[in-house]
């Protein structure tokens, strides 16, 4: 039985995915931090007569720790990993800078951090899987953002804008360094974009721009059940290449600041020494 860890697993295209693969006859570990969208999970997994097949696994991932004990729990229920989709995220666009209990600027703990150390983390898992996947949800593709090199946590001139971005940019040369620094890896780590989806993101911003955006997921937006076709297809049939990146349906070329190799190898040496001196 094909074994699908979700991290965001309960809400919008993580749900979408999970509930998919219930359909499919998977086995389904859905991460989320809200334990009502976890009941609700599980109230449909009963539906599907497949409640025996799914796992709700609270954790706020945007504590370091958490992330590793998820990995321990993962790494103790499940002999193998056949595709770990990341998808947790919470935009925070606006309002004042928020740290971490551990010191971590909080975009860049829940949407990089936490992905960093469930992708290394559970390599030994996935490479026990015949042909194991990592997507990782994100905008590759989009030129905006940066990593701020010089102050990664934003402590200057933070906004929410600009640490959302960079978490984004950040989780691209995260995919290029997975496949840097594991040659002979079986694991197709896949940088995916879906688009524009109408999931619960509005749900975050302030109530006149949710409206708003609301509005506009209406009119331009695609379906959650429409978004997870193309992204099964790749985690069912993920390319020969350990890294590659796409947008909905096309494959990006790997070229520029947003994939370069020693960028993405700088960062993960960054990554790794923040991990280890978190709390110092």
């Amino acid at each position: 039985m094909r074994t699908v860890v979700i991290t965001g697993g309960t809400d919008g295209l993580g749900r979408g995915l999970a509930l998919h693969h219930l359909r499919q006859g998977a086995r389904v570990l859905a991460v989320g931090s809200t334990p009502a969208k976890g009941e609700a999970l599980l109230a449909e997994a009963a539906a599907l007569s497949a409640l025996d097949r799914v796992t709700f696994l609270r954790a706020d991932l945007t504590s370091v720790a958490a992330a590793e004990q998820l990995v321990t729990t993962i790494k103790d229920t499940c002999p193998s990993v056949d595709q770990l989709v990341l998808c947790a995220q919470r935009y925070r666009l606006f309002g004042p800078r928020a740290v971490t209990p551990e010191g971590f600027e909080h975009s860049f703990a829940l949407a990089y951090l936490s992905r960093y150390v469930l992708s290394h983390g559970l390599r030994e898992v996935l490479e026990s899987a015949p042909r194991p996947v990592v997507m990782n949800v994100g905008t590759p593709g989009v030129p905006l953002g940066r990593i701020h090199w010089e102050d990664p946590q934003l402590t200057r001139r933070y906004s929410g804008t600009k640490a959302t971005l960079q978490s984004f940019r950040a989780n691209d040369l995260l995919g290029v360094a997975f496949a840097a620094l594991h040659t002979d890896t079986r694991i197709r780590y896949i940088g995916y974009n879906p688009g524009v989806v109408a999931t619960g993101m509005p749900d975050h911003l302030p109530r006149p721009l949710r409206a708003l955006t609301r509005a506009s997921f209406a009119i331009l937006a695609t379906t959650v059940a429409k978004a997870v076709t193309p992204m099964v297809h790749l985690l069912d049939e993920p390319p020969g290449e350990r890294f590659s990146a796409y947008r909905t349906t096309r494959r990006l070329p790997l070229k520029g600041k947003a994939f370069d190799q020693g960028a993405a190898l700088r960062l993960h040496a960054l990554t790794q020494d923040l991990v280890l001196r978190r709390g110092a």
